[in-house]
Protein backbone atom coordinates (compact mmCIF):
# COMPACT_ATOMS: atom_id res chain seq x y z
CA UNK A 1 0.00 0.00 0.00
CA UNK A 2 2.87 2.37 0.75
CA UNK A 3 4.24 1.70 -2.74
CA UNK A 4 0.84 2.55 -4.23
CA UNK A 5 0.69 5.82 -2.29
CA UNK A 6 4.20 6.77 -3.31
CA UNK A 7 4.21 5.80 -6.97
CA UNK A 8 0.61 5.45 -8.18
CA UNK A 9 -1.57 7.84 -6.19
CA UNK A 10 0.03 11.11 -7.45
CA UNK A 11 -0.36 10.31 -11.18
CA UNK A 12 -3.83 8.92 -10.49
CA UNK A 13 -4.92 12.16 -8.82
CA UNK A 14 -3.27 14.26 -11.54
CA UNK A 15 -5.06 12.35 -14.30
CA UNK A 16 -8.42 12.60 -12.52
CA UNK A 17 -8.07 16.35 -11.93
CA UNK A 18 -6.84 17.06 -15.47
CA UNK A 19 -9.46 14.85 -17.11
CA UNK A 20 -12.32 16.16 -15.01
CA UNK A 21 -11.42 19.82 -15.52
CA UNK A 22 -10.86 19.50 -19.26
CA UNK A 23 -14.02 17.39 -19.63
CA UNK A 24 -16.02 20.05 -17.82
CA UNK A 25 -14.76 22.97 -19.91
CA UNK A 26 -14.65 21.03 -23.17
CA UNK A 27 -18.44 20.74 -23.26
CA UNK A 28 -18.71 24.48 -23.83
CA UNK A 29 -16.31 24.26 -26.78
CA UNK A 30 -18.28 21.42 -28.32
CA UNK A 31 -21.62 23.15 -27.79
CA UNK A 32 -20.22 26.32 -29.41
CA UNK A 33 -18.77 24.22 -32.26
CA UNK A 34 -15.29 25.53 -31.49
CA UNK A 35 -13.50 22.33 -30.51
CA UNK A 36 -10.41 23.34 -32.50
CA UNK A 37 -10.06 26.33 -30.17
CA UNK A 38 -9.17 23.95 -27.35
CA UNK A 39 -6.36 22.55 -29.48
CA UNK A 40 -5.24 26.08 -30.31
CA UNK A 41 -5.17 27.27 -26.70
CA UNK A 42 -3.41 24.18 -25.39
CA UNK A 43 -0.58 24.80 -27.88
CA UNK A 44 -0.62 28.60 -27.91
CA UNK A 45 0.17 28.83 -24.19
CA UNK A 46 3.65 27.35 -24.73
CA UNK A 47 5.41 30.68 -25.47
CA UNK A 48 3.90 32.18 -22.32
CA UNK A 49 5.06 29.24 -20.20
CA UNK A 50 8.60 29.51 -21.54
CA UNK A 51 8.74 33.29 -21.13
CA UNK A 52 7.40 33.01 -17.58
CA UNK A 53 10.19 30.56 -16.78
CA UNK A 54 12.85 32.60 -18.60
CA UNK A 55 11.99 35.81 -16.72
CA UNK A 56 11.96 34.24 -13.26
CA UNK A 57 14.17 31.16 -13.60
CA UNK A 58 11.54 29.25 -11.63
CA UNK A 59 9.26 26.38 -12.60
CA UNK A 60 6.71 27.51 -10.04
CA UNK A 61 3.01 27.75 -10.78
CA UNK A 62 2.63 31.53 -10.60
CA UNK A 63 4.97 32.82 -13.34
CA UNK A 64 4.19 29.99 -15.73
CA UNK A 65 0.42 30.34 -15.26
CA UNK A 66 0.53 34.11 -15.73
CA UNK A 67 2.65 33.72 -18.86
CA UNK A 68 0.29 31.09 -20.23
CA UNK A 69 -2.78 33.24 -19.61
CA UNK A 70 -1.11 36.20 -21.34
CA UNK A 71 -0.26 34.00 -24.34
CA UNK A 72 -3.83 32.63 -24.45
CA UNK A 73 -5.23 36.17 -24.38
CA UNK A 74 -2.93 37.24 -27.22
CA UNK A 75 -3.80 34.12 -29.22
CA UNK A 76 -7.54 34.72 -28.81
CA UNK A 77 -7.18 38.35 -29.91
CA UNK A 78 -4.95 37.30 -32.82
CA UNK A 79 -7.54 34.76 -34.03
CA UNK A 80 -10.23 37.44 -34.04
CA UNK A 81 -7.94 39.91 -35.83
CA UNK A 82 -6.97 37.38 -38.51
CA UNK A 83 -10.62 36.46 -39.09
CA UNK A 84 -11.60 40.10 -39.56
CA UNK A 85 -8.57 41.21 -41.56
CA UNK A 86 -8.06 38.22 -43.85
CA UNK A 87 -11.78 37.31 -43.91
CA UNK A 88 -11.00 33.70 -43.11
CA UNK A 89 -13.41 31.24 -41.57
CA UNK A 90 -12.86 30.43 -37.90
CA UNK A 91 -11.10 27.09 -38.34
CA UNK A 92 -8.51 28.46 -40.75
CA UNK A 93 -7.73 31.47 -38.57
CA UNK A 94 -7.46 29.29 -35.47
CA UNK A 95 -5.13 26.81 -37.17
CA UNK A 96 -2.94 29.60 -38.50
CA UNK A 97 -2.52 31.30 -35.13
CA UNK A 98 -2.00 28.27 -32.92
CA UNK A 99 0.64 26.70 -35.19
CA UNK A 100 2.51 30.01 -35.21
CA UNK A 101 2.36 30.35 -31.43
CA UNK A 102 3.40 26.75 -30.87
CA UNK A 103 6.33 27.06 -33.27
CA UNK A 104 7.41 30.23 -31.46
CA UNK A 105 7.26 28.35 -28.18
CA UNK A 106 9.50 25.58 -29.52
CA UNK A 107 12.05 28.16 -30.65
CA UNK A 108 11.95 29.86 -27.26
CA UNK A 109 12.57 26.50 -25.56
CA UNK A 110 15.95 26.45 -27.28
CA UNK A 111 17.04 30.07 -27.08
CA UNK A 112 16.08 30.63 -23.43
CA UNK A 113 17.69 27.48 -22.06
CA UNK A 114 14.36 26.18 -20.72
CA UNK A 115 15.16 22.76 -22.19
CA UNK A 116 18.01 22.44 -19.67
CA UNK A 117 15.48 22.77 -16.83
CA UNK A 118 13.53 19.68 -17.98
CA UNK A 119 10.97 21.84 -19.77
CA UNK A 120 11.39 20.16 -23.14
CA UNK A 121 9.40 18.93 -26.14
CA UNK A 122 8.68 15.50 -24.63
CA UNK A 123 7.33 17.13 -21.48
CA UNK A 124 5.19 19.51 -23.53
CA UNK A 125 3.74 16.85 -25.83
CA UNK A 126 3.47 13.72 -23.72
CA UNK A 127 3.63 14.89 -20.11
CA UNK A 128 5.41 13.19 -17.22
CA UNK A 129 2.72 11.38 -15.29
CA UNK A 130 5.05 8.54 -14.33
CA UNK A 131 7.52 10.95 -12.70
CA UNK A 132 4.99 12.22 -10.15
CA UNK A 133 5.94 10.53 -6.88
CA UNK A 134 5.18 11.10 -3.19
CA UNK A 135 8.21 9.81 -1.32
CA UNK A 136 6.99 11.08 2.06
CA UNK A 137 4.04 8.67 2.10
CA UNK A 138 4.30 6.05 4.86
CA UNK A 139 0.78 4.61 4.81
CA UNK A 140 -2.80 5.82 4.90
CA UNK A 141 -2.01 8.01 7.91
CA UNK A 142 0.08 10.19 5.59
CA UNK A 143 -3.14 11.45 3.99
CA UNK A 144 -3.87 13.26 7.25
CA UNK A 145 -0.30 14.33 8.02
CA UNK A 146 0.36 17.99 7.03
CA UNK A 147 4.10 17.39 6.85
CA UNK A 148 3.72 14.41 4.53
CA UNK A 149 1.11 16.21 2.42
CA UNK A 150 3.60 19.03 1.93
CA UNK A 151 5.72 16.58 -0.06
CA UNK A 152 3.05 15.96 -2.69
CA UNK A 153 4.14 16.94 -6.22
CA UNK A 154 3.60 20.65 -6.85
CA UNK A 155 1.69 19.82 -10.05
CA UNK A 156 -1.17 18.46 -7.96
CA UNK A 157 -1.61 21.77 -6.17
CA UNK A 158 -1.89 23.69 -9.43
CA UNK A 159 -4.26 21.13 -10.94
CA UNK A 160 -6.46 21.19 -7.83
CA UNK A 161 -6.56 24.99 -7.77
CA UNK A 162 -7.54 25.27 -11.43
CA UNK A 163 -10.12 22.48 -11.04
CA UNK A 164 -11.68 24.33 -8.10
CA UNK A 165 -11.71 27.63 -10.00
CA UNK A 166 -13.29 26.02 -13.07
CA UNK A 167 -15.92 24.23 -11.00
CA UNK A 168 -16.86 27.39 -9.11
CA UNK A 169 -17.01 29.46 -12.31
CA UNK A 170 -19.32 26.97 -14.01
CA UNK A 171 -21.54 26.70 -10.93
CA UNK A 172 -21.82 30.47 -10.38
CA UNK A 173 -22.28 31.36 -14.06
CA UNK A 174 -24.29 28.30 -15.04
CA UNK A 175 -27.13 30.17 -16.77
CA UNK A 176 -25.05 32.76 -18.73
CA UNK A 177 -22.72 30.03 -19.98
CA UNK A 178 -25.73 28.03 -21.15
CA UNK A 179 -27.10 30.99 -23.10
CA UNK A 180 -23.74 31.72 -24.72
CA UNK A 181 -23.22 28.06 -25.62
CA UNK A 182 -26.59 27.59 -27.32
CA UNK A 183 -27.62 31.03 -28.59
CA UNK A 184 -25.04 33.83 -28.37
CA UNK A 185 -27.27 36.19 -30.36
CA UNK A 186 -30.10 35.80 -27.83
CA UNK A 187 -27.60 36.19 -24.99
CA UNK A 188 -26.41 39.46 -26.53
CA UNK A 189 -30.00 40.68 -26.84
CA UNK A 190 -30.37 40.15 -23.08
CA UNK A 191 -27.44 42.47 -22.46
CA UNK A 192 -24.69 39.90 -21.95
CA UNK A 193 -21.31 40.90 -23.33
CA UNK A 194 -20.76 37.70 -25.23
CA UNK A 195 -17.20 38.54 -26.28
CA UNK A 196 -16.08 39.07 -22.69
CA UNK A 197 -17.75 35.88 -21.52
CA UNK A 198 -16.07 33.91 -24.28
CA UNK A 199 -12.72 35.50 -23.39
CA UNK A 200 -13.16 34.50 -19.76
CA UNK A 201 -14.00 30.94 -20.77
CA UNK A 202 -10.97 30.81 -23.05
CA UNK A 203 -8.72 31.94 -20.19
CA UNK A 204 -10.13 29.19 -17.98
CA UNK A 205 -9.38 26.65 -20.70
CA UNK A 206 -5.86 28.05 -21.01
CA UNK A 207 -5.40 27.75 -17.24
CA UNK A 208 -6.54 24.11 -17.39
CA UNK A 209 -4.14 23.49 -20.28
CA UNK A 210 -1.10 24.91 -18.50
CA UNK A 211 -1.99 23.15 -15.25
CA UNK A 212 -2.07 19.83 -17.11
CA UNK A 213 0.86 20.61 -19.39
CA UNK A 214 3.71 19.22 -17.32
CA UNK A 215 1.90 16.19 -15.96
CA UNK A 216 -0.21 14.94 -18.90
CA UNK A 217 1.09 16.92 -21.91
CA UNK A 218 -0.63 18.98 -24.60
CA UNK A 219 -1.77 16.00 -26.68
CA UNK A 220 -3.78 14.54 -23.82
CA UNK A 221 -5.16 17.98 -22.94
CA UNK A 222 -6.63 18.20 -26.44
CA UNK A 223 -8.08 14.69 -26.15
CA UNK A 224 -9.68 15.47 -22.77
CA UNK A 225 -11.11 18.77 -23.99
CA UNK A 226 -12.81 17.07 -26.94
CA UNK A 227 -13.47 13.36 -26.42
CA UNK A 228 -15.57 13.34 -23.21
CA UNK A 229 -17.69 16.25 -24.46
CA UNK A 230 -18.21 14.64 -27.88
CA UNK A 231 -19.15 11.32 -26.27
CA UNK A 232 -21.81 13.02 -24.14
CA UNK A 233 -23.04 15.10 -27.08
CA UNK A 234 -23.70 11.88 -28.98
CA UNK A 235 -25.72 10.45 -26.11
CA UNK A 236 -27.75 13.37 -24.72
CA UNK A 237 -29.39 16.69 -25.56
CA UNK A 238 -29.62 17.82 -21.93
CA UNK A 239 -27.32 20.68 -20.92
CA UNK A 240 -26.79 19.52 -17.34
CA UNK A 241 -26.01 15.95 -18.36
CA UNK A 242 -23.67 17.21 -21.07
CA UNK A 243 -21.58 19.46 -18.82
CA UNK A 244 -21.47 17.37 -15.65
CA UNK A 245 -21.25 14.13 -17.62
CA UNK A 246 -18.28 15.46 -19.58
CA UNK A 247 -16.45 16.15 -16.32
CA UNK A 248 -17.31 12.69 -14.96
CA UNK A 249 -16.22 10.89 -18.14
CA UNK A 250 -12.98 12.86 -18.27
CA UNK A 251 -12.15 12.01 -14.66
CA UNK A 252 -13.08 8.34 -15.19
CA UNK A 253 -10.89 8.10 -18.29
CA UNK A 254 -7.96 9.59 -16.38
CA UNK A 255 -8.37 7.11 -13.53
CA UNK A 256 -8.85 4.11 -15.83
CA UNK A 257 -5.84 4.98 -17.96
CA UNK A 258 -3.45 5.31 -15.02
CA UNK A 259 -4.69 2.14 -13.31
CA UNK A 260 -4.56 0.07 -16.49
CA UNK A 261 -1.13 1.41 -17.41
CA UNK A 262 0.74 0.29 -14.30
CA UNK A 263 -0.99 -0.70 -11.07
CA UNK A 264 -3.31 -3.31 -12.58
CA UNK A 265 -0.60 -5.19 -14.56
CA UNK A 266 1.60 -5.11 -11.44
CA UNK A 267 -1.22 -6.48 -9.29
CA UNK A 268 -1.71 -9.32 -11.80
CA UNK A 269 1.99 -10.15 -11.73
CA UNK A 270 2.61 -9.00 -15.30
CA UNK A 271 6.11 -7.75 -16.09
CA UNK A 272 5.18 -4.79 -18.25
CA UNK A 273 3.60 -1.37 -18.03
CA UNK A 274 2.21 1.13 -20.53
CA UNK A 275 2.43 4.88 -21.03
CA UNK A 276 -0.41 6.32 -18.97
CA UNK A 277 -1.04 9.41 -21.10
CA UNK A 278 -1.13 7.38 -24.30
CA UNK A 279 -3.50 4.86 -22.77
CA UNK A 280 -5.85 7.59 -21.52
CA UNK A 281 -5.99 9.09 -25.02
CA UNK A 282 -6.64 5.67 -26.54
CA UNK A 283 -9.46 4.96 -24.11
CA UNK A 284 -10.96 8.36 -24.88
CA UNK A 285 -11.04 7.53 -28.59
CA UNK A 286 -12.61 4.15 -27.90
CA UNK A 287 -15.33 5.75 -25.77
CA UNK A 288 -16.22 8.14 -28.60
CA UNK A 289 -16.24 5.24 -31.08
CA UNK A 290 -18.54 3.26 -28.77
CA UNK A 291 -20.93 6.20 -28.46
CA UNK A 292 -20.97 6.58 -32.24
CA UNK A 293 -21.92 2.93 -32.64
CA UNK A 294 -24.68 3.21 -30.06
CA UNK A 295 -25.97 6.41 -31.67
CA UNK A 296 -26.03 4.84 -35.14
CA UNK A 297 -27.91 1.79 -33.90
CA UNK A 298 -30.48 3.94 -32.09
CA UNK A 299 -31.07 6.18 -35.12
Amino acid sequence: MTEFLRLDLPPLLAAILAGGTCGLLGSFLVLRRESLLGDALSHAVLPGIVVGFALTGLRSAGPMLLGALAAALLATLAIGWVRRTARLEGGAATGLVFTGFFALGLVLLEVTGARNADLDVDCVLFGQLETLVWLEAQGWASLLDPVALGGLPRQLGLLAGVALAAGLAVAVFWRPLQLIAFDPAFAASLGLRVGRWEMGLNLLIAAAAVAAFESVGSILVVAMLVCPAVALRLMTDRYKVQVLGGAAVGAALGAAGVLLAGPLPAALGLAFSLNAAGLIGTLAGLVVAGCLILRSRAA
